[in-house]
């Protein structure tokens, strides 16, 4: 099978699981496993923060930033379609007790468009706490969020009281993109997160980037969420491991996404690769999603839907050239029938 559903399906290198296999340990719990808060340590130096958090998932390092910001009732505006709305499970009214107000502009929005969604204070309004966007926009294709429209929109939610957080999840795939570190695009946010088993290749985690002055309550809130972790630096191993050996080879994770872009629209489906920013590659199928996937799969092409006849491939570290080509020789094979 060629698995394009997403970059997430990669599996630790030999070379990650030797350094897994040697990690230095102890109870994270009581602070003393020194390979997590050497990770720890690297991610706040690279996103230019004062602390970081090691959590096991995106989801739990967006929520524990999210319940940073705003208490039960509260409101967040969110980009539209962001992870955080769509694909967290509600995690922020279960958890949290915090209402999400998306922004038009399928994900991608500027101060233009957050001003008049910005309200007057009033006790009958639910009380607005921060904004939220989402670096690249996972379902607007990979989309980088526009640098200066991200320190636009920071400036004006400042001024009118309001934090800002970061879904950086694949914020290292902007960084190549753009070719601006990860410090320059985590600068305008409070609150930053970050993950290591999307493009990175690392088995497990994610972290949450912020003040030190905040770093018990993100303690706090980590463990009443279920995040807290023994000798985890088995696991921080693989992240720091990623890091330093595998951020240079999202370029080709890149390429080869214009590349399928290309060929998809070569083939005749609907695809823009003009719009192919990162590693992911949305297009338009004529007939039902589903049904398009089972045939797709039936030639030994797993993808994902994200519309009634809307598909998303998705490029990563475990997929070369030569499997790049034959799931395009396989997907236009169903363009033509």
């Amino acid at each position: 099978m060629i698995d394009l559903r997403s970059d997430t399906v990669t599996r630790p290198t030999d070379a990650m699981r030797r350094a897994m296999a040697s990690a230095e340990v102890g109870d994270d719990v009581y602070g003393e496993d020194p390979t997590v808060r050497r990770l720890e340590e690297e991610v706040a130096a690279l996103l230019g923060k004062e602390a970081a958090l090691f959590v096991p998932s995106g989801t739990m390092a967006n929520q524990l930033a999210l319940a940073l910001h705003a208490q039960r009732g509260e409101e967040i505006l969110v980009g539209e379609n962001a992870h955080v709305l769509l694909y967290e499970s509600g995690a922020a009214a279960g958890t949290s007790g915090v209402q999400l107000t998306p922004m038009p502009g399928g994900g991608l929005f500027d101060a233009y468009t957050l001003a008049p969604r910005i309200r007057p204070p009033a006790f009958y309004y639910a009380k607005q706490a921060a904004v939220a966007v989402e670096n690249t926009h996972n379902h607007a294709g990979g989309r980088v969020f526009p640098q200066a429209d991200l320190v636009e929109l920071a400036d004006l939610a400042k001024l009118r009281g309001l934090g800002v957080h970061l879904d950086g999840a694949r914020l290292w795939n902007a960084s190549v993109a753009t070719g601006l570190s990860v410090a320059t695009l985590a600068a305008p946010a409070d609150t930053v997160s970050v993950c290591f088993s999307k493009g990175l290749g690392a088995p497990i985690g994610s972290a949450v980037a912020f003040p030190a002055s905040r770093r018990d309550e993100a303690l706090r809130l980590r463990r009443r969420m279920g995040g807290a972790m023994r000798q985890a630096g088995l696991l921080a191993a693989a992240a720091l491991y990623a890091l330093e050996h595998h951020r240079d080879d999202l370029h080709a994770d890149h390429r080869r996404a214009r590349r399928l872009a290309e060929g998809l629209a070569e083939a005749g489906f609907g695809c823009d690769p003009a719009l192919v920013e990162t590693n992911i590659v949305p297009f338009d199928v004529d007939r039902p999603a589903e049904a398009f996937l089972a045939e797709a799969r039936e030639l030994g092409v797993w993808l994902g839907a994200i519309g009634p006849e809307r598909i998303r491939a998705v490029t990563h570290r475990d997929l070369d050239d030569d499997a790049l080509d034959a799931a395009l020789r396989a997907l236009a094979t169903l363009a033509r029938e």
